[in-house]
This record gives structure tokens, sequence and C-alpha cells, in this order.
């Protein structure tokens, strides 16, 4: 039995969707089809069902899948156990990052690991939260970083940092020579935010209801897709926002913004996240080590 029917067996049974394995594999639709009906044909008998546009494994299926996973982990404690060995670390991750995350953070953190570790090539995948938490449930990518809070009690999530969020001004406003600013007085006039599905958006709607105000608080406010746009908008005089502190270093030194702290102040946590079942490899367990290093440094 050749070890890519398995590799192609165990998506689809995982995933339990032949079109999310062809997504994962980098494989077409029709080839995952084909490499399933070898196997079925291998142990003569169906691993699947198909019915009513729902896949299902049968019983010789979930046997096939307990088995598949005993090997797999053994393959992979077989593969740590060698190059614990010959002190080799190599192969391929996949991370995704949510936006500030992956603008401001990520970038150091990954030159740095890639320069100590030649032989890891990183794919970096970028969107909001909920579309890295998506990528993590459907084994699209190796691990997250995200800045919002994740719901799916299925995965882990491990804190990496704490993060400040700020009212961010042009330099002339009134906010500007504040202490302090409270969430109504914000809100009171042009607010700019983060687009639905954001960890920096849940957070301040969660913080806004907290406060007392109304769930239609942030209806009104400009909605833009990243910080950059946002910091923008700000200089060109269109608004006030609140951004995580790390996001706006470079213009609070060169002047062209000022920050703001909220009263009470607004804090969130910079989360991993990562599959419970996923197999250990060692580039995994060398990024993890290393990024959770990172992120105790620049607390």
């Amino acid at each position: 039995m050749s070890d890519r029917r398995l590799q192609v067996f165990h998506a689809v049974a995982r995933l339990l969707s032949f079109t999310k394995a062809a997504e994962v594999l980098h494989m077409t639709q029709p080839a995952v089809t084909f490499q399933i009906r070898q196997l079925e044909e291998q142990f003569d008998t169906r691993l699947f069902d198909r019915a009513h546009n729902r896949v299902s494994l049968t019983e010789a299926g979930h046997v096939a899948f307990e088995f598949a996973e005993t090997i797999f982990e053994k393959y992979s404690e077989m593969e740590n156990a060698i190059r614990d060995i010959t002190g080799s670390i190599s192969g391929s991750l996949t991370l995704g990052a949510s936006t500030t995350i992956s603008e401001y953070m990520l970038p150091a953190l990954l030159g740095d690991f890639n320069a100590k570790n030649p032989e890891v090539l990183l794919r970096l995948r970028v969107s909001n939260t909920d579309g890295i938490v998506s990528m993590i449930e459907n084994n699209v990518i190796d691990l997250g970083v995200v800045e919002g809070p994740v719901t799916n009690k299925n995965l882990l999530v491990e804190k990496c940092r704490d993060d400040e969020l700020v009212v961010v001004v042009p330099p002339d406003h009134e906010f500007a020579q504040q202490k302090s600013v409270n969430i109504k007085e914000v809100l009171d006039g042009s607010f700019i935010c983060r687009e639905e599905g954001s960890g920096t958006r849940e957070v301040v709607s969660e913080y806004v209801k907290a406060q007392g105000l109304g769930k239609h608080a942030l209806k009104a406010c400009l909605e833009l897709g990243s910080p950059e746009a946002i910091k923008g908008a700000i200089e060109a005089g269109m608004g006030v926002s609140i951004l995580s502190s790390v996001s706006i270093a470079k213009e609070i030194k060169l002047g062209t913004l000022k920050t703001v702290p909220l009263d009470p102040p607004l804090t969130r946590e910079f989360s991993f996240v990562r599959q419970r079942q996923k197999f250990r490899v060692r580039s995994m367990e060398e990024l993890l080590e290393f990024a959770r290093t990172y992120c105790k440094d620049n607390s």
C-alpha cells in the first residue's frame, strides 16, 4: 500500500470532505477520489459513505482511520528521533496570522528563526482572526497567531503576550493632550473601525458592551480593512480609532500620530492556535519554542 494513499485517506477522514482534503493536499478532487478508490479496492470494501452530499466513515473506515492516526504518529516520532540524533531541523511549515500580527510582529520573529534554521521553509497566510481560525480548523495551516478570542474548544490556544489597544488621533486633536479618554467620548466623534471578523473589531465591540453602551454603538463607524488604511485615514483627519500599540510605533516616532490610553485600559492577548491532534513535528516544536521566547522578551 502506498504511503500517499493513506495520507489522502487520512485527510478525507479527518475533514469529511473530498473538496477540503484536495485543497489541503494541493491536489485536484478527481485525484483524491482516485486515491480513495484504489485504497477501497485494496481492502475490497467501502471506507466512506457518500449520501446527500455528505461524507461519513463506514465501520471499516473508522478502523482504518484509527490505524492511520497511529501510523502517522509513529512516523512522526521516528522522524523526530532520527533528527534528534543528527541535529538537523528541516521541513516546511505554513503559518497564518491576523493582519496586525503579520504586519508588525511576525517579520522580525520569522526572520530571526529562519536565519537560525535555514532548512525550514516557512509560508505565511494572512487573514483576519476568523479566517485564521477557519484555516486551522480545516488544516490548511500548521500554526495560527491571532489577536482575538478563539471559541473552538477543540483547538489548542496558548497565550503569546499581552497587547494594549489605545486611541489613535492626529497630533492636533483635542484628545492628544489628555492623559486618558473614555469610550463614550471616542464614539461621540467620527470613529474608524476594522471590519467584521477582525480580532481588533471583536475586542473593541466587547469592550464597548462592557462599558454599558448599546450593541449598535459601532454601527456608524467607517470600516477599513487594515491598520495601515486606518492610520492613513486618521492622518487625513477623517476621524480617530482604537488600534494595537504595536502597530503605531513608526508613526509615534515620526510624530504623525498620537496615542491616548483608554479609561479603563483595554488589553487583549496575542495567541498561538493549533490543532489538538496535530502530529508533533520537530520543526513546529522548534518554532513554537522560539516564538515563546520572542514573546517573553518583547512583552
